[in-house]
């Protein structure tokens, strides 16, 4: 009498392991190797200190994020539930860094040492894109739909910088570290502060994307205006003065 009832329970084992190993395959043809090839090349471009494949392959928590990023959004365009966000989970767990399924990374993307980013659910990231340790690229409400930034290619993202809201940020922009964006930022462009302003603009000028720390120090910039104004000032007042001095002898 239990053998009908063993046999319908090894057809339905054998059509679930069948409908996984197909979702698996299906995996390997349909995600493109070149992107995260591309993420493993930029990494000896833009970062010193790696010297050997291996070392790349086994000890950057930034390319395991990504490789477990592009299987999980993968599976989130298809549909699948639960799974996506596992694999999301796993990568936190992992190596620290906070991907949504659903965020949308270019190629060539470098997530340097990268303990604390979080990449929020409809961000999307341009190409070439260097993301430093503790950036959020995150919404600002419970709003629907669009809530999270969109970065342009061969953007810099400095340490501790955070970027909300759905804005947009051109193609070369850097952003210093622990800096807040709140608005959108025109391409080529240099943003610090809290809220971040734009301080530089120079369309079409290349800037190495590890340069990050040459910024312009706008405070600085500003004290050196005011000193050199007051130093004008007290010149025109010491002719002033001399000049009223020379009115008050001859009238004697």
């Amino acid at each position: 009498m239990q053998q009908p009832f063993d046999h319908m329970r090894n057809s339905k084992i054998a059509k679930m392991l069948g409908d996984y190993s197909n979702l698996f395959f299906a995996m390997l043809s349909g995600i493109s190797l070149e992107p995260v090839l591309t993420d493993f090349r930029i990494i000896f471009e833009r970062d010193p200190a790696a010297c050997h494949w291996l070392e790349v392959l086994f000890c950057y928590p930034g390319l395991h994020a990504l490789c477990l990023h592009r299987i999980a959004h993968w599976l989130h365009r298809r549909g699948v539930a639960f799974i996506p966000r596992f694999i999301s989970h796993l990568g936190r767990f992992l190596t620290g860094i906070e991907i949504h399924p659903g965020a949308e990374i270019g190629k060539g993307v470098f997530i340097d040492h990268g303990m604390g980013v979080v990449i929020g659910e409809t961000a999307i990231v341009g190409d070439y894109t260097l993301i430093y340790q503790d950036v959020t690229l995150g919404g600002t409400g419970k709003e629907s739909g669009k809530r999270h930034p969109t970065l342009g290619k061969n953007v810099v993202v400095g340490a501790g910088a955070k970027v909300l809201g759905n804005i947009q940020i051109g193609d070369r922009v850097r952003i210093g570290a622990g800096s807040i964006v709140l608005r959108n930022v025109p391409d080529y462009c240099t943003v610090v502060g809290i809220p971040g302003r734009i301080i530089s603009s120079k369309q079409g000028e290349q800037v190495s994307p590890l340069e990050h720390g040459k910024l312009p120090d706008l405070e600085t910039e500003v004290f050196r205006c005011l000193q050199e104004r007051i130093e004008q000032l007290e010149q025109k007042l010491q002719i002033l003065t001399s000049q009223t001095k020379e009115l008050v002898t001859k009238e004697r």
